[in-house]
């Protein structure tokens, strides 16, 4: 090979190198940048539509009833999904009636939000039935967190911002001891910009990022893992929470989703209540939050603890897919939901 003929193979080499690595820097730009389409915020005399797409509502009117009087009270009108209270087993109906409550509420335009009435299991059963076509063209709010968080994965993946937050099913005591809780769905919905002082934590990760927040339950995240319905993670704050689990569990969850990749691109980490950790004969020798700074070691975005979020009764709302800044510090952390 002449000499010439070397210094242009090499300049083309170089040429392509460095277009490849644009190309890269690019998608993760726009992957960073990425808007989510935001449902129009509800206003008085809007209806929501209460359904259930899992777990079976067994003795829950007076929790349905006390939904219905919020709504109420905040200038909605309410319906009722044709099977909610219906039982089959474990679930509040069949998959098929489950899923009619919800494509009707989907496709009916009246209908500026979709409020699940309780989580448990079953949502991933008739996520592979619905049609989102409506949907997308008219978007409406879809409001749950624990199993709601498959469809929260498919409503992100859509390009639309969904709320996790209180379900009817939360109303079971006096709305007085959850004030905080309500309100902050009140706000999310309605259009107030959502803001957080999270108590502080020797385990917090410092740091300062603005981002998109997804996730949700971590036994749902992972739980879809390796389908169209995992999430891109990439350039976004991941809020985990979950209940009832052991702590191995819990690692094995979260290095199941770092092998996934969900933590290569991640801008950073919100850690809501992990209720109820269950004991296990062999000690895990760690508490929850250094098992999770453990899990994620290698990696240096901020990683905030105590949101106030999850399976207990104070669950504020949050606006999945919407930018926030997160300013995580030992002290304290704060959340602020930019303005649109």
């Amino acid at each position: 090979m002449s000499r010439n003929l070397l210094i242009l193979c090499v300049f083309c080499a170089l040429f392509f190198l460095r277009n490849s690595v644009s190309t890269a820097q690019n998608n993760s730009i726009q992957k960073q940048n990425i808007t989510l389409k935001q449902p129009p915020y509800l206003k008085a005399g809007d209806t929501v539509a209460i359904v259930a797409p899992s777990g079976i509502l067994k003795n829950k009117k007076h929790e349905i009833t006390q939904a219905q009087i919020l709504l109420k009270s905040w200038g909605l009108h309410s319906i009722l999904g044709e099977h909610l209270f219906n039982q089959n087993n474990h679930f509040a109906g069949t998959d098929d009636e489950r899923c009619e409550d919800f494509q009707k509420a989907l496709d009916d335009k009246s209908i500026k939000a979709i409020w699940c009435a309780r989580g448990g299991y079953g949502s991933v059963r008739i996520l592979d039935k619905l049609d989102w076509s409506t949907f997308k063209e008219n978007p409406k709010w879809i409001i749950g967190y624990s199993d709601i968080t498959a469809i929260h994965n498919t409503v992100h993946n859509l390009g639309i911002q969904s709320i996790h937050g209180m379900m009817c099913t939360s109303l079971q005591d006096d709305p007085s001891t959850i004030k905080e809780t309500i309100n902050s769905l009140k706000d999310g919905l309605f259009g107030k910009n959502l803001n957080y002082t999270l108590k502080g934590s020797e385990y917090n990760r410092p740091g300062i990022i603005s981002a998109p927040i997804v996730g949700g339950n971590l036994t749902m995240l992972h739980s879809m893992l390796g389908s169209n319905t995992s999430i891109d993670t990439s350039g976004k704050i991941l809020f985990i929470e979950d209940i009832g689990e052991y702590k191995y569990h819990i690692d094995r969850m979260l290095q199941s989703l770092k092998r996934a990749g969900y933590f290569d691109d991640c801008a950073g980490v919100i850690v809501g209540d992990m209720s109820k950790i269950k004991s296990n004969t062999t000690v895990w020798g760690t508490s929850i939050e250094q098992l999770i700074l453990d899990v994620l070691s290698e990696y240096n975005f901020p990683i905030a603890f105590n949101m106030s979020a999850g399976h207990e009764p104070d669950n504020r709302a949050l606006v999945l897919g919407k930018m926030l800044n997160l300013n995580v510090k030992r002290e304290h952390s704060t959340i602020i939901f930019k303005e649109n």
